[in-house]
C-alpha cells in the first residue's frame, strides 16, 4: 500500500492525500507536480525512475488506512542526479 507522503521532497510543499498534485516514482519518492515537471523533467532524482501522478485513496479507505505523516526533504535541493 502506498504511504502517501505528506510533502514534496524538493520544496516541502504540502501534498494532501486527497490532492492530485503529487507525483511519485516506483519507490514512492514524492514531489509536487511543479517540481516534478519544471525542475526534474519528470525523472526522479533519487532513482532516475519516471514520475507519475500519485493515485488518490478513497476517503473511506483513507480513514481505515491513513496517509503517512513522515516528511521527507532533500536538504541539498532537488536537481536531477547526473551520475545516475
Amino acid at each position: 500500500m502506498l504511504s502517501l507522503r505528506p510533502n514534496c521532497e524538493c520544496c516541502d510543499r504540502d501534498l494532501p492525500p486527497e490532492g492530485r498534485e503529487a507525483m511519485i516514482c516506483t519507490f514512492e519518492c514524492t514531489f509536487c507536480a511543479d517540481c516534478a515537471e519544471e525542475k526534474l523533467g519528470g525523472i526522479c532524482p533519487n532513482c532516475s525512475g519516471e514520475l507519475v501522478r500519485r493515485p488518490v485513496r478513497p476517503a473511506a479507505m483513507l480513514k481505515k488506512y491513513p496517509a503517512s505523516t513522515e516528511r521527507v526533504l532533500k536538504p541539498q535541493g532537488c536537481a536531477p542526479d547526473k551520475a545516475a
